[in-house]
């Protein structure tokens, strides 16, 4: 007789899917506590930019940007993640230009809502005075280029996200080379976070992100999304930020406004890789997944159980007609 293996009802790990070593599972942002050992957080995206990679400007105005940070919020995101400068090489712009187009919108989002914020910036000026405006993080896409953004992060006690790039911000760097790009941009990782914890940033405060897309080609990028967990391994909460990339375009050959689904497999690949924070533009979907996966790893019950849970087999119900587990 052929040995299927245990019950479906023996309580078994999850195998197949990477818990990370994390130095410090718990983070408090405000008044929110995450949990990384057991939960993901979706971080929604806010341009505050006339040429925005994803909406082209449409969240430049002030009132939009404020309102779509709130309607992420509606719509399930944990986080949002504001930003008035794009990442793409441009011309510089002023800390005061960048600094009066976010902190408006932090000031009016921190004042409607607990949600985490952070600030998509790499000038110091800027992050003190996102911090002093109610952010939580600050998010340096350019793997502290300028350090003495760490220690406003360290004065502050906020959150500071590291993320692996290669250019000078703003700037082209042309036919990116890697001879293993995962274990190189884990050693970027690393030592930029010796810099950080060096600068006064606690561990506690510190998360990584390997930066897809940035100065790297799709296949560079479909080789970091697939081992993940050897970011992930470096100990700290890690950072996918996979939402409607080039990567995914390439690969399926699609436009922007197509690249959904693609985003969401690679984000649930990155999450059962160790990712425990995801940056997207579609709240609604985003949210769905991310919490089917977490209920797929036992870590939140269904919203309610009704299939199969009587006598007589009955239709789902709506949640809101079901008592919701414990």
């Amino acid at each position: 007789m052929t040995t299927l293996g245990p019950s479906p009802d023996a309580a078994s790990p999850a195998s197949p899917f990477y818990s990370p070593p994390l130095r410090t599972p718990v983070h408090i942002f405000g008044i929110r506590t995450l949990d990384f050992s057991r939960q993901v957080a979706l971080m929604a995206i806010v341009n505050r930019t006339p040429d925005s990679f994803y909406d082209g400007g449409a969240t430049f105005a002030l009132d939009a940007a404020v309102a779509a940070s709130l309607a992420a919020v509606e719509a399930g995101a944990d986080w949002v993640d504001i930003g008035g400068v794009p990442f793409a090489p441009g011309p510089a712009l002023s800390a005061k230009e960048e600094g009066d187009r976010v902190v408006p919108v932090i000031e009016a989002v921190a004042q409607a809502s607990d949600v985490i914020i952070s600030v998509d910036t790499f000038l110091p000026e800027v992050a003190k005075r996102s911090i002093a405006a109610g952010a939580h993080v600050i998010n340096d896409t350019t793997g502290l280029a300028n350090p003495d953004i760490a220690k406003v992060v360290a004065e502050t006690g906020a959150h500071l996200i590291i993320t692996h790039s290669l250019a000078k911000p703003r700037t082209v760097y042309p036919h990116p080379h890697y001879v293993d790009v995962v274990l190189e941009v884990a050693a970027f990782l690393r030592e930029k976070v010796e810099l950080a914890l060096s600068l006064g940033v606690p561990a506690e405060k510190i998360i990584i992100d390997p930066g897809h897309d940035l100065n790297k080609n799709t296949v560079h990028t479909l080789e970091i999304t697939r081992r993940f967990n050897e970011i992930a391994a470096l100990g700290y909460p890690a950072l996918a930020a996979v939402s409607n990339k080039d990567f995914i375009g390439e690969t399926l050959n699609q436009e922007k406004s197509d690249r959904l689904e693609g985003s969401l497999a690679a984000g649930v690949t990155c999450i059962l890789g160790g990712a425990r924070i995801l940056r997207m533009h579609n709240v609604g979907a985003s949210a769905s997944a991310i919490r089917m996966t977490e209920a797929i790893l036992g870590w939140r019950a269904p919203a309610y159980l009704n299939h199969n849970m009587g006598a007589v087999n009955q239709p789902a119900h709506p949640a809101a007609t079901a008592a919701p587990t414990k």
